[in-house]
Formats: C-alpha cells, structure tokens, sequence
C-alpha cells in the first residue's frame, strides 16, 4: 500500500508539471543520456583518427582536429559542465538563503541595511562581467594552499557561485519579509513559540519553493557562464574538455566542411541550457502563491495556528 500511494503521488507531481516543464525534463534527460552513453563509449584523450572524421557508427558525433572521439570529449565536458554548475548554485543557494533570510527576518533594521548593501555591491556589476573580473584577479593556474589544492574548475565554480549569491539573497529576503506578516507567523508568537523554532520551522519551509524555483532557472544561466567563460579561455583548461571549449576549439574546423565539431557538442550545451530554464518555469508556476496558500490553510487549526502547535484549548 505505501509503495501505491508513493506511485501515486510521483504520478501526480509529474502530472503537475504541465507541458513546458515536461519538455524540459525530457531535454535535462537527453542531456544526462548524452553525457552518460558517452563516458562508456570511449576514452576522451585517446587518439583514434588521424584528423576530423564525420559522425559514424564508430564514432557517432565524429573526431575533432586530433583525432579525438567527440561523444566521450562531449559527455566529458556535459559531465564537467554539470558539476561546475550543481557546485556554483549549491554555494550561491547555501550562502545567499542564509543572508536573505537573516536580513529579512532583521527586516528594516540595521543587520538588514549592512547585509543588503553587502547584496548591491556585488551587484554593482553585470554577472558574467563580475564573474570575469574575479577569476581574472585569480588567474587560470591551479592554487595551492600547503597540501590543499584549488584548481580552476574549482575556482570558476566559485566565482559564478559568488555571482549568484545577490539574487537568491533577494528572492530569500522578500519571501521571509512576506512571511513573517502572514497570520499564522502572529499566531505561532501568540503561542509562545520561540522566534527561532518559527523562523526554521514554518517560515524558511515556505520561503524554499520560490528560491528553489529561481534555482533551476539560475542553473540554467550557469550553464551558459560556464560556456562563455571556456568559450573565452578563462574556463576549465584543456585538455580537460567543457562544452564551451569544445566550441571554442571548433574554430575554423567549420570552415573546413567539419560542420559536427561546433554543432553537436553545441547541440547538447542548448539541451542543458533550455533544460534547465523550462524546468524552471514549471517548477516557479506550480509554487505560486494558490499553493502557499492551500498549505497553510491546511496546516492551520480553527485558531490560525498550524495543527503542530495547537493546544488543546485552541483545538
């Protein structure tokens, strides 16, 4: 019985996820699919043309300039691309929640301004812009701190973490500020329920769906940074391979009549791209306020106070 109604309401939160956020699943999919058949094709260094081959049974997205299987050096650089991007929004989800959490439950106050401006200075500059700007100040060479090493992927993931921080802080910040004025949050300190256990156990669960949302479409944009940057030589180095540098090494190989070497891996960066933005879209309609609304309604006893905490004189 469990396992019919866990099915059932897989069943139905798929469901929910309309026609867009579908598309977007499958495109996430393919792009996991690409990434995982190509680890197993092959090895991504391993020289096995003389030059650049057209796609083939062998050799499905074909050979780059050295003679390299392009599937197993696309699926490296889906891999690399995917884990720069979980990485860099992890920290900027992390960091930026807690600072706009804090700042909104310090709402008007001064912790509040001090962490906001610290929000509008990284701010100050456009995304991809900061982000070039910090790993230019780093450099591309690995960084070692005694016996710990920092490479760049590393370091790359971090900057576009850093990046990102101002926007979830902004999204955290608004959702606790709307929060905190709702009834049940009155209610909860009518009670007597410490201001802690309310902030962490009623508020910060219903300012996560509107972040989380902003999150899939912040992966989405982290794809891309993560492109443009190798595009532009301050990602990943090679021989390591990404989707942008795979592009970038392209080149003039298109000219050449090589027109797989920039198409296909560049296929796969739009599916993660797309991916991750529809999903997003999906995921921010199905969490708008109906269902926040709907939640506490039904978490709320006859008083307005979440059934957890009702005594017995306010059942």
């Amino acid at each position: 019985m469990p396992d019919r109604t866990r099915a059932r309401g897989l069943r139905k939160h798929l469901g929910n996820l309309g026609a867009v956020g579908w598309t977007g699943l499958v495109m996430v999919v393919l792009y996991l699919l690409v990434a995982t058949v190509g680890r197993l094709h092959g090895s991504p260094t391993e020289l096995v043309a003389l030059g650049p081959e057209a796609p083939s049974l062998d050799h499905p997205f074909g050979t780059d300039h050295l003679g390299r299987d392009l599937l197993a050096r696309t699926a490296e650089g889906a891999w690399t691309s995917l884990w720069i991007c979980v990485t860099s929004i992890g920290f900027a989800l992390v960091v930026g929640t807690a600072v706009g959490v804090l700042a909104g439950y310090r709402y008007g106050g001064r912790l509040d301004g001090l962490l906001m401006r610290g929000v509008e200075t990284v701010q100050a500059l456009p995304q991809f812009i900061f982000v070039m700007f910090v790993i230019g100040l780093m450099g591309t060479a690995d960084m070692h701190f005694g016996p710990i090493t920092v490479s760049n992927g590393v370091r790359v993931a971090l900057a576009i973490g850093v990046g990102f921080v101002p926007y979830f802080a902004r999204v955290a910040r608004a959702a606790t500020v709307v929060e905190l004025n709702e009834d049940y949050v009155v209610n909860l300190r009518g009670l007597g329920v410490p201001p802690r256990e309310i902030l962490f156990r009623e508020v910060l669960v219903n300012v996560m769906p509107p972040v989380l949302g902003q999150a899939f479409l912040a992966m989405a944009i982290a794809v891309f940074a993560e492109g443009g940057l190798s595009f532009l030589g301050l990602g990943v180095p090679p021989p390591h391979a990404t989707l942008g540098n795979l592009v970038a090494d392209a080149g003039g190989q298109i000219l050449g009549d090589a027109w797989w070497y920039a198409t296909l891996p560049g296929a796969v960066l739009v599916l993660g791209i797309l991916g991750f933005n529809l999903l997003g879209e999906a995921y921010g309609d199905r969490n708008r306020s109906p269902r926040l609304a709907r939640l506490k309604r039904a978490g709320t006893s006859k008083s307005g106070a979440p059934a957890a905490y009702a005594t017995e004189e306010t059942k």
